[in-house]
């Protein structure tokens, strides 16, 4: 598993994806590790740690995994109600 590539990894991913029936969201994980997941401040200086998010503009702190997986998960959110957009 650690010799597949991303593409190739994304492409497995969709493929069971339609076979199962699950609706796909890709999201760009741009800057989601220094974007604030509570107020959507975006600094390098939010992440004075490799483990460790602090916003420098509202104090939210949190693991830093953590709050790029919500920035991720409200991008995808975010993607969905344009894909399906009346």
């Amino acid at each position: 598993m650690h010799s597949w590539s991303f593409h190739q990894l994304g492409s497995f991913i969709a493929c069971k994806a339609r076979q199962a029936g699950i609706a796909l969201i890709h999201v760009d994980p741009a800057y989601t590790s220094r974007q604030c997941s509570a107020c959507g401040h975006t600094d390098r200086a939010n992440r004075p740690e490799q483990a460790v998010f602090s916003c420098t503009s509202c104090g939210f702190a949190e693991h830093a995994d953590v709050n790029a997986a919500r920035n991720i998960a409200a991008r995808g959110v975010a993607g969905w109600a344009v894909s399906h957009a009346a």
